[in-house]
This record gives structure tokens, C-alpha cells and sequence, in this order.
């Protein structure tokens, strides 16, 4: 299962309750995303200055990232309540009424994924983003009749993966876009050390760059990895975590020095193997793997294309020369201008 995976930036079960404690919840301690931080840091002192609610913000980029963390730190910036839900949770449209009914001026409802609203929903929140009021239909038939309720000023944070899963009215009723991208090794390793000192573990400089280099530039992995070294350390190594003992524990774990796990090497081997390192279609790809086309596009390729071990062609994927050189393989030469005609037949 994707969401089992060690380095799977989705958030696990067993996480929902410690996640938050490691959350920072204010910007200053938000690590990472330093473009991001410096043009949203305007954006809240020029809504305080004016007394006004912020305007509704649209966070999209991979998983793990840190977009529920910033819509907290933006609550906690603005000293709002937030009120959290997500795409699937709200059904039907007297759902949202109800949610928007109870909000107070100023307030912040995140809704996560919100690319999986349902029509009926979207249209109920249009004129809620647009005019701060909601349109109720009462009674049925010839006789029904449509009231418009006023809605204080409040603030829509949306969060997605799939921003092009959104429909353009929806997209275009949010003020700011924001994108999270994958983190770089300074941040990961800031990130690392903030973490350890929350958990109370000991870690040397060599150890943090070991964990941050395989967290995959994204801090829910990096939080994962580092309690499974620290309870590697705990058992094996009284309790320190140095780059041998961080070493030892990622390799038990199978994950390698660049972050791939055996799901990521699985991918990389039926491409290469099966189909001569592409160009082979996704559809086909997933197959081979027993896997949604889905899945593969959202799980496994982000952090694949990001390393430069996958390439995306108008025939399908290939596996790139950096994809042999890591798994140790011999990259075959491939001519540019591709099979001849005789070949095709």
C-alpha cells in the first residue's frame, strides 16, 4: 500500500496526533519556502494594517510540504480561529451552509483538497468567496423560493495536489496562489535539527545530513525517518545518532542514499527491465506495477522527475542515464533519431 510506505509524503494514521506537535505556528519558525514566506508576510501585515480579513488563499504543490502547517501559522499570524475540513467531508451543499453559518468575522476555513469539491459545493461557495453572502432555496417546485443570508468577511485557505484538477470559476475566486516546492538540503537539515531538539534526541551534524538527504525535500518524511533512527539508535547505539548509526538504521530501512525506496527502485527496474527503459506509456507502466496509472503519476514520478531519473516524452517515460548510473547499470546508447522504418515493421 502507497500510504505504508516509509517515505510516502502522504500523512499516516499513527501521525495525526504527534504531527502538530512538531508543527512550527508561527512564520518565523516556518523553515524553508523563503520566496513564499517574504511575499506572505506582506500580504498579512497590509490585512492587519487595514483591519480587513486576508483575501482567500490557494496553497498547491506535492504532499508532505507543510500546506496545513502554513494555513495555521497564517490563523495564528492573523490571531483568527481556523476551522479545518476537506473536499470529500463536505457532501452536500447544506454541508458548507452549514460551515459558513458559523463563521465569525476574520475567520479562516482551510479546506484540504480542494480540488474534490463537488460541483453542487462550488456553486454554493461562488457567491459565499465572491460577495460574502449564501444563496438558500426554500420549499420546492412552483412555490419555492430563494433567499440570500449576509456572511461576515471571512477568509477560504484551499490547499491542493492536483491544481489542475480545479475548475477555472473556483481557481479564479482565490486572490493569492501560492506554490510549496520541495525543500532544499539546508532547509531539510534545519528541519531535522529542530525536530530532534522538540523529541529530545541526540544528534551530531554528519547524522542530521545522512536523514536529511534521504528525506526527499520534504519534512513529514524527514520527521518519519528520524523517529525510526531514533529508535534504531535507542536499541543499537544507546540513544546517539551519528552518520554510522543514521547509515546503518536508512539502509535496514532500504532507503538509499538519495531517498528511493523499494516501491521507487520497482518503478525504475520495470521500465528498464520490462520495456528497455521506454518510452513506455504510463498506462502501460502501471500495469506492469499492479498499480492505478494514478498512483504512479502522483506517488511515484514527482520526486523521480525531480532527480532527473525519469523523462517525460510525447511516447511515454524513459528512464534517463542518471537512472542506470544509481542503480549500477549499464546505460545503452540509444540513437537520437530513433528506430528506422524497417524496425517500426
Amino acid at each position: 500500500m502507497v500510504e505504508e510506505r516509509l517515505v510516502s509524503p502522504e500523512q499516516q494514521t499513527e501521525e495525526s496526533a504527534s504531527e502538530p506537535s512538531l508543527r512550527p505556528r508561527r512564520l518565523d519558525e516556518y523553515i524553508g519556502q523563503e520566496r513564499l514566506k517574504e511575499s506572505l508576510r506582506i500580504f498579512l501585515q497590509a490585512a492587519q494594517a487595514r483591519s480587513e480579513a486576508l483575501d482567500h488563499v490557494l496553497l498547491y504543490g506535492p504532499p508532505g510540504l507543510g500546506k496545513t502547517t502554513l494555513a495555521n501559522v497564517i490563523a495564528n499570524e492573523m490571531s483568527v480561529n481556523i476551522k479545518i475540513t476537506s473536499g470529500p467531508a463536505i457532501e452536500r451543499a447544506g454541508d458548507l451552509a452549514a460551515i459558513l453559518t458559523n463563521l465569525r468575522r476574520g475567520d479562516i476555513l482551510f479546506i484540504d483538497e480542494v480540488h474534490r469539491l463537488s460541483r453542487a459545493v462550488e456553486e454554493v461557495l461562488y457567491p459565499a468567496m465572491e460577495d460574502f453572502a449564501l444563496d438558500i432555496v426554500i420549499g420546492k417546485g412552483p412555490s419555492a423560493r430563494s433567499i440570500r443570508l449576509s456572511l461576515p468577511h471571512f477568509t477560504i485557505i484551499g490547499a491542493t495536489t492536483r491544481i489542475a484538477l480545479m475548475t477555472s470559476p473556483l481557481r479564479a475566486r482565490f486572490g493569492v496562489t501560492y506554490r510549496l516546492d520541495f525543500y532544499d538540503i539546508e532547509a531539510m537539515r534545519t528541519i531535522v535539527r529542530r525536530t530532534a531538539a522538540i523529541l529530545n534526541v541526540g544528534i551530531d551534524d554528519e547524522g542530521t545530513d545522512e536523514v536529511a538527504r534521504r528525506a526527499r525535500g520534504t519534512p513529514r518524511v524527514a520527521n518519519r525517518l528520524l523517529k525510526r533512527v531514533r529508535d534504531y539508535a535507542q536499541v543499537r547505539a544507546g540513544g546517539r545518532i551519528d552518520a554510522a548509526v543514521a547509515r546503518q538504521a536508512l539502509d535496514l530501512l532500504a532507503v538509499d542514499p538519495l531517498g528511493l525506496d523499494e516501491a521507487d527502485r520497482r518503478v525504475l527496474h520495470t521500465i528498464i527491465d520490462k520495456f528497455d527503459g521506454g518510452p513506455v506509456g504510463i498506462e502501460t507502466i502501471a500495469a506492469a506495477l499492479s498499480e492505478e496509472a494514478d498512483t504512479v503519476m502522483d506517488v511515484y514520478e514527482p520526486y523521480l522527475l525531480q532527480l532527473g531519473f525519469l523523462e517525460r516524452t510525447q511516447r511515454g517515460r524513459l528512464a534517463t542515464r542518471r537512472a542506470y548510473e544509481h542503480l549500477g547499470l549499464r546505460y545503452p546508447e540509444r540513437d537520437s533519431a530513433g528506430p528506422s522504418q524497417p524496425e517500426l515493421f
